[in-house]
């Protein structure tokens, strides 16, 4: 796999797992029984992006590390099969 289809895959799955770990991050303003006036129930008491970020970057490594000993073990390839488009 090159650098640039790797790196690509990476922030695919970065993205894709931050919407995975996003709604575990904390307490909800409506539990708190804290509501702001103007904001949604559903909205966190206190966000800790930098936390939410850090456990998102360790939760896309083990998964991108799956995916890419996958790819390299060559139990899935990505090579054209059969014949070619015409």
């Amino acid at each position: 796999m090159r650098l640039s289809v790797g790196l690509a895959l990476y922030v695919i799955i970065w993205w894709t797992m931050l919407f995975t770990v996003l709604p575990f991050a904390g307490v909800r303003q409506g539990e708190s029984g804290t509501v702001v006036p103007g904001t949604p129930e559903s909205a966190p008491v206190r966000p800790r992006l930098l936390r939410i970020f850090l456990i998102n970057t360790v939760v896309a490594t083990v998964v991108f590390a799956v995916v890419w000993l996958v790819i390299a073990s060559g139990w899935v390839r990505f090579e054209a099969s059969g014949s070619p488009v015409r």
